[in-house]
């Protein structure tokens, strides 16, 4: 299972472990999804579902929030992005 790392406007943002090394965050609401790059930029990396007014207000969390969601990310992939 995943932890929840934020919810924000009814968005919920988590980070998944055993995927690709490349930071990112999946962000959810009602039946979408979209992933979310946080290196070497904060870009929209998959939508699936969301219109373009929510990826826009997505982006901004993301980027609001981009240190954090990074130490986040280190922490809960932990050594598997060292070695």
């Amino acid at each position: 299972m995943s932890p929840v790392f934020k919810r924000e406007r009814g968005y919920t943002f988590k980070i998944f472990s055993n995927e690709e090394e490349r930071m990112h965050i999946h962000v959810m609401k009602d039946d979408c999804e979209a992933k979310v790059w946080l290196e070497p930029i904060v870009e929209l990396a998959d939508n699936d579902g969301f219109a373009k007014h929510e990826i826009n207000d997505i982006i901004k969390i993301v980027k609001t929030y981009a240190n954090d969601f990074r130490d986040q990310y280190q922490r809960h992939i932990g050594k598997r992005i060292d070695d």
